[in-house]
């Protein structure tokens, strides 16, 4: 949690049994020297939103969806005064289950509509929305973003039928699901994997400049994909375009879609079809990366070939720290995996993310290791889903 947002929650917790969020706001206001926009307060580290009821329950508009939008990349906090006490929501895009209010032409190229605070998750895949978890959330909320929030609350808002579908497993495919881990270990004792790390790492040195200069971008969503697609891409036009913008100071990012694949390199060997999915880590930087869809995972390893690999590439500002390719059964990275079941659409198993910590500790000391029985169980755990 960044220190700006513990001395938010501080503040409001010294003001408990001020019932009145007018006054409440004017003492926010005042210690953080913020901006107002209509209803909402912000600054660069969060924006906040006073809203007032009888009890916790409340029912009241928090603000729409395209002010959202416009805030989401920072904590988004709901404040409710109450009579003896304040509370406090993390409101995010990842934190609503639907849009309610004005939001019948709600799709994704068509954001509108305004949420409530009985729109606000109380709790996230076992972590209540609280004040002591609001920076944890946010971290989770981070590696998500807008975007990747949208099609699920326009589904969920209008009852719009979900795309894709679950991958069905049947019994062959999940004998050769189970037998990915060991697959993996083998891969990594291989030459081939050698082969695929040096592929790799030479494309970070071609671009290593480019890729400083990406770093800097405070947008996570759009740093990460831009790192990634430096280095994986395979449009070498919009690379040049990239590139070009980047020495421009950042200006004129052409807009870019990044195959929504399970990973952003592919590499054919003679006994391996393997995926690997490129991600940057800011080390001064807490956060959560993205890490896989469960379905198209499962759909991958269901060929008897499949290697799933990841390759982080760790940036403090001004210099590369280090990289690592690791299977997404290494044992570390494996318990650090969190399961997003209930966050997706109805057709889904969910998405997963990586606990930031661990990807620090293993780009400061790699390691290997696959414990085999962990990740069949894991891997079972997930087709029962």
């Amino acid at each position: 949690m960044n220190d700006a947002l513990q001395k938010l929650l501080a503040i409001i917790k010294e003001n408990d049994g001020i019932n009145d969020k007018a006054r409440l706001a004017r003492i926010v206001f005042d210690a953080f020297r913020l901006t107002k926009d209509r209803s909402v307060y912000y600054c660069v580290d969060f924006a906040i939103r006073f809203s007032s009821s009888a009890t916790r329950a409340a029912g009241n508009t928090v603000a729409s969806l395209s002010r959202l939008q416009k805030y989401d990349d920072r904590p988004f906090v709901v404040c409710l005064v109450t009579e003896k006490v304040n509370h406090c929501f993390l409101a995010n895009s990842t934190f609503l289950k639907k849009i309610s209010h004005s939001s019948q032409q709600l799709r994704e190229n068509n954001i509108r509509g305004s949420f409530n605070i009985s729109d606000i998750v109380q709790e996230f895949e076992g972590v209540a929305n609280t004040p002591v978890n609001l920076g944890r959330l946010f971290a989770i909320h981070a590696g998500i973003g807008f975007e990747g929030n949208l099609a699920r609350l326009v589904e969920a808002t209008n009852n719009i039928s979900p795309t894709g579908a679950k991958f069905t497993v049947r019994d062959a495919d999940k004998k050769v699901i189970l037998a990915a881990p060991q697959r993996a270990e083998r891969f990594i004792a291989s030459e081939d994997c050698a082969i695929l790390k040096a592929e790799l790492d030479a494309r970070v040195d071609k671009f290593q400049s480019e890729i400083l200069v990406a770093a800097l971008i405070e947008n996570v969503n759009v740093r990460g994909r831009l790192i990634e697609y430096l280095i994986a891409g395979e449009d070498e036009a919009l690379r040049l375009e990239l590139i070009a913008a980047l020495k421009a100071g950042n200006k004129g990012i052409p807009k870019f879609k990044t195959d929504h694949a399970l990973g952003d390199y592919t590499r054919v060997f003679a006994e391996y079809d393997t995926q690997t999915d490129v991600k940057t880590k800011i080390m001064i930087l807490s956060s959560n990366p993205k890490a896989y869809n469960l379905d198209k995972m499962l759909e991958f390893l269901a060929n008897a070939r499949s290697v799933f690999m990841f390759y982080f590439v760790a940036v403090d500002p001004g210099k590369l720290v280090n990289t690592v390719l690791i299977s997404m059964f290494q044992e570390k990275l494996l318990r650090a995996t969190i399961l997003l079941k209930h966050w997706s659409g109805r057709n889904s198993r969910g998405v997963t993310q990586f606990e930031g910590a661990t990807i620090n500790d293993l780009i400061g000391k790699p390691e290997f290791e696959i414990n085999l029985d962990e990740a069949c169980r894991f891997l079972k755990s997930v087709i029962d889903l």
